[in-house]
């Protein structure tokens, strides 16, 4: 008997779409101090060379890849957007809430830079401060790689989008044959 019940999906919706909107919040808030403060001014060392502060314009993706074809993110993150919407509609499983509202909240952080700032719209740059010697990032892909760690820990236990667990299918499976 699997004793794994769903949540209710209006709770579950509530989280996903509450934590993607408290991640773009949060996100634009501290681009803008970061445009504020940071931009045209040196790196601020926290942690040796390891972490501190350093002003970026991303025009590119990850390491800056892609910056030819800026006007292709947006049109990706909307796509995901749209994935997601499709998917709310079989959610049961709060893991997968907050997988998805972590990646969403972090889609829309960096989309509103790819829309709204410079050198214009579908073209915009994100902004990076975050910077981790090896690269520089921020809020928003902090929360993206948080829900794929999430999402992918999910699937290796088991769970389903629709909050039933397969192992424990599987195992039930296998006892009525035996």
């Amino acid at each position: 008997m699997n004793d794994h019940r769903p949540e209710p999906r209006r709770r579950l919706l509530v989280i996903l779409f509450g934590l993607a909107a408290g991640i773009l919040v949060i996100d634009q808030v501290l681009k803008f101090l970061a445009v504020t403060f940071l931009e045209g001014q040196p790196p601020i060392p926290v942690i040796g060379s390891l972490a501190g502060f350093t002003f970026y314009r991303n025009p590119g993706a990850a390491l800056g890849l892609g910056s030819g074809v800026t006007w292709i993110f947006p049109l990706i993150a909307i796509a995901v957007f749209a994935a997601i919407l499709v998917m709310s509609r079989k959610l049961g499983s709060r893991v997968w809430a907050i997988g998805l509202g972590m990646l969403l909240g972090g889609l829309f952080g960096n989309l509103v830079d790819r829309l709204f700032r410079q050198p214009g719209f579908l073209r915009g740059a994100v902004v990076d401060y975050i910077d981790l010697s090896l690269f520089i990032c921020n809020f928003a892909d902090i929360a993206i790689s948080a829900a794929a760690v999430t999402l992918v820990i999910a699937s290796i236990r088991g769970i389903e989008l629709d909050g039933s667990h397969r192992r424990s299918e599987e195992r039930t499976k296998e006892d009525l044959h035996d």
